[in-house]
């Protein structure tokens, strides 16, 4: 085997010094640091070099139980493990587990507004020096908690007790001891303690350096153990800094000259097998932190450690992988004739990486130990950095290749290059890049993002979320940190308690006909309860006030051919409008509301726009934008429940309801008083109610595509076009107080399904839209979209006019029309006069169910239906269709 620091040593004249062990643990490179040329490269920190997950988690976990050792079992429980940022946050998090009980915080170089300092310090010889420590418990490095615990007090910072608590720093290299020197320093001021200990992998000082430890330690009054995997050092020639800056510059020129950079070409060739970037839902457990930023207490630990299993599984799945069943596991390769296992796929993965960033290095890193326990494949674990090191596609050299994109987190000193070391070319089948929410941002999705350098080089890239953990402000007097901060993904603790007991979203095909990644339902599955109703009963009794609507669904409408060859040609002829008022309403949303927005579909109607919106995002911006769907029922409100886990995982100000139209504005006004209402009453602020939607012919509200009445082919179907999902249902034997609202999936009707071909068909038409989309755009930016309410006034003038004397009876506009055709007892409709191929599905349905179409003029739709008044089942024939009013 070549060591993989021999191209260094060589030129350099640089010696590594040390036990048995130490080649194997670590190789050498260059980079452009005008302190130190050379950096030592791990190969089990899972920064650099790949690494099996349980090799590198394994590593930190035994330093830990060394500590332990060292210890005793007394001071182990008062001790707080402070890892550093950003190479040793895994290594350190993982030492603290070890130590079972321990509590643990990293430094980090992302500040966090409305958290305060506890400290800082410097680090002498990295890229970026500067470190802020930012605990959740202003206590926690003060380690007051744990020994007033034991001595059954309450006593505060600067108390005698308080010294025993023993502080453990962890850091990849021990080398001139500075950086835990200035660690040690700032914070003995601030909370002096009686013993220190220090942990490494490898411990690198030089002969005078192991002397000025003792010498720091005698100055404190302090005891410092250290605790390191390995120890030697590295022999250093005289000049070696100016050597290894020369040596550094004139191979850039090289790569430069022959018009390549290892691993990163300007426009790499696509992946022979390329599928494209799936977002995976991990069910994150709900108040546990990403990471030990702010602190992460031996509870969150528990809670991690429970659901670690069903996150993996989620990634399996998304893999297209067979998972390691009980007392089964899937061999890694074919069987001896060649043939795969049961239930594994012919492309499934081999070789997979879980790619962790930057200082989110442990959640990423337990995902991938999880990964390796339940999948038939190698599972391998790196993480990217901001730390520019030289490529060398040499054997004897630690960093091979490198992909370079910009920084996606905004980060505080300003944009720049972040890496990702020895995957181009590493031959991996699959890549899992696991980010923190704060860091899930328009670059990261970027043409030359990271998703976007990984693509070439996998034929399946995965991208896991994990919720930004921001802690809640600590006066009683601010709002909470997470519900001002555009960026936070996570609401304060509490909320996050009372949404914990709530269930992780529905997703297909389990629940319904989309792709698990196109919407998420905030429903609960009715599948197998009789809940259907024939059309006059459903009438007679809402009419008479003896049932809610939403307290029954009525029977899906089975289209004739006639209709399903007229909802073909409609779809076709209608697709390129669709697709223009997509991207009208999406770029608006993404121009007024942000650029990562969740939308929040109204099911079901709002549910295929949303769905489109997400595609359009993804196809005009490379962003996947979070969907889900939620139940609004006119009369009784918008599912509080769904609204409590929302607030739970996102931040309120980033939900965008979306709805396919409006008719005269009713569940404008429902979802405007049910959120108001909710707030009121839950304490959760930030929700904006007002609704996106595709066409807004009522004038209704100020975001929309158009505000044409149009046919949009979606409300020409039910369930067969909406994912195979029935109506909402709210009904209190149901649905209780802990329940979301609930809905059928209706599998059954597979065979009629044309949920995939509406979405693709308008989807297709994307691109030859564009131009015209951003002429609408900037029209519609400029322009006074205050809603006009114009719809309504026409409905009450309607209502009026025909002796109805109930707007809820007149259904504006060529959706609603079509819905009363479909789902309740119609009387006549209205056709504005003229009318033309929007109004062919309504004049046959019509003709179907014998209602009367009469052309009036002067109407602000293109059709509205009426509901017959004052129903009875005696309104209608003895054949079913409605009887015209003499």
């Amino acid at each position: 085997m070549v060591w993989s620091g021999s191209w260094v040593a060589e030129r350099l004249d640089v010696e590594l010094v040390g036990d048995g062990e130490l080649r194997e643990l670590l190789g050498l490179a260059l980079r452009r640091n005008p302190k130190r040329a050379h950096l030592l490269v791990s190969h089990v920190l899972g920064k650099h070099v790949p690494q099996y997950p349980s090799v590198v988690y394994g590593a930190g976990f035994e330093l830990g139980r060394r500590v332990r050792e060292l210890l005793g079992e007394a001071a182990t429980r008062r001790a707080v493990v402070l890892g550093y940022a950003e190479t040793a946050t895994g290594l350190g998090h993982a030492v603290a587990d070890g130590l079972d009980a321990a509590p643990y915080l990293h430094s980090t170089r992302r500040p966090v507004e409305g958290v305060a300092r506890a400290g800082g310090f410097e680090e002498s010889h990295s890229h970026a020096t500067s470190h802020l420590l930012l605990p959740e418990d202003p206590d926690l490095l003060a380690g007051d908690a744990g020994d007033a615990a034991d001595a059954g007090e309450t006593g505060g910072v600067g108390e005698t007790h308080t010294s025993d608590a023993v502080l453990v720093l962890v850091d990849d290299e021990f080398s001139t001891g500075n950086t835990v020197l200035n660690t040690i320093r700032a914070l003995h001021e601030r909370y002096p303690r009686n013993r220190y200990v220090i942990v490494a992998l490898v411990d690198m000082r030089s002969p005078d350096d192991r002397g000025r430890l003792a010498e720091f330690a005698a100055e404190i009054g302090a005891r410092i153990d250290l605790v390191a995997r390995n120890s030697g050092t590295v022999r250093l020639p005289d000049g070696v800094l100016e050597k290894g800056q020369a040596l550094v510059a004139a191979e850039e020129a090289a790569q430069e000259a022959q018009a390549t950079t290892v691993g990163v070409g300007p426009h790499p060739h696509p992946h022979p097998h390329a599928r494209p970037c799936t977002r995976v839902e991990l069910g994150w457990p709900v108040g546990v932190p990403d990471g030990g930023r702010h602190g992460f207490t031996p509870a969150h630990r528990d809670r991690l450690e429970a659901a670690l299993p069903a996150m993996a599984d989620r990634i399996v799945a998304a893999l297209g992988q067979g998972a390691r069943g009980e007392g089964t596991a899937l061999p890694d390769g074919p069987l001896d004739d060649g043939t795969l296992p049961d239930g594994a796929l012919d492309d499934r993965a081999r070789r997979v990486l879980v790619l962790g960033f930057e200082e989110l290095m442990y959640a990423p890193l337990r995902l991938a130990t999880a990964l390796e326990d339940r999948i038939g494949a190698e599972v391998r674990y790196s993480t990217t950095t901001r730390s520019p090191v030289l490529a060398v596609d040499d054997p004897g050299y630690a960093i091979r290749t490198r992909l370079v994109f910009p920084a996606h987190d905004d980060p505080a000193d300003g944009p720049g290059d972040r890496y990702a070391y020895n995957v181009a070319g590493a031959g991996f089948d699959a890549i899992v890049a696991v980010v923190d929410s704060t860091a899930d941002t328009p670059e990261l999705h970027a043409p030359d993002g990271l998703l976007a350098r990984l693509a070439p080089h996998t034929a399946q890239v995965l991208l896991a979320v994990v919720p930004s953990y921001i802690p809640p402000a600590t006066t009683p007097d601010t709002t909470p940190a997470a519900a001002v901060r555009p960026e936070a993904s996570v609401a304060a603790p509490e909320r996050q308690e009372e949404s914990r007991m709530l269930p992780e979203p529905l997703r297909g095909p389990a629940f319904s006909s989309y792709a698990p990644d196109e919407v998420g339902w905030l429903l609960q599955d009715l599948s197998d309860t009789e809940l259907e109703a024939p059309t006059e009963e459903r009438e007679e009794a809402i009419q008479s006030g003896g049932a809610h609507y939403a307290e029954s669904l009525p029977v899906e409408y089975q289209p004739s051919e006639q209709y399903q060859d007229l909802f073909r040609a409609a779809l076709d002829l209608s697709a390129a409008r669709i697709a223009r008022a997509v991207g009208a309403v999406t770029e608006t949303v993404l121009a007024e509301r942000g650029p990562r927005p969740v939308l929040v579909s109204l099911a079901r109607a709002g549910t295929p726009v949303g769905v489109l919106m997400r595609r359009w995002a993804r196809h005009r911006h490379g962003v996947d934008l979070p969907h889900y769907a939620v139940s609004i029922v006119r009369g009784r409100g918008i599912d509080a429940n769904a609204l409590r886990w929302l607030a739970a995982h996102h931040n309120p100000a980033d939900v965008v309801f979306v709805d396919g139209w409006t008719g005269k504005g009713a569940i404008t006004r429902e979802l405007a008083a049910a959120v108001a209402e909710f707030e009121d009453s839950d304490g959760t602020e930030g929700f904006n109610p007002e609704i996106a939607v595709l066409a807004d012919p009522g004038g209704c509200v100020r975001t929309y595509g158009t505000r044409e009445d149009f046919l949009i082919p979606s409300a020409c179907l039910n369930s067969t076009v909406s994912g195979l999902i029935s109506r909402t249902v709210l009904r209190s034997d149901l649905v209780g107080p802990e329940d979301f609202h609930g809905a059928k999936f209706y599998r059954e009707l597979a065979g009629s399904d044309v949920s995939g071909h509406f979405l693709d068909t308008v989807a297709e038409r994307f691109g030859e839209v564009t131009d015209a989309v951003d002429a609408d755009v900037k029209e519609l930016l400029a322009a006074d979209r205050a809603p006009t309410w114009e719809g309504w006034a026409a409905v009450e003038r309607i209502s009026e006019e025909y002796g109805i004397h109930d707007v809820n009876l007149v259904k504006p506009g060529v959706g609603e029309t079509t819905r009363v055709l479909l789902r309740r007892v119609p009387w006549k409709i209205l056709a504005k006069r003229g009318a033309g191929a929007d109004l062919e599905h309504i004049r046959l349905l019509a003709r179907q169910r014998g209602v009367p179409v009469e052309e009036v003029d002067a109407l602000p739709y293109t059709c509205v239906g009426l509901i017959h008044p004052k129903y009875t089942r005696g309104a209608t024939g003895a054949d079913g269709k409605a009887v015209e009013s003499k």
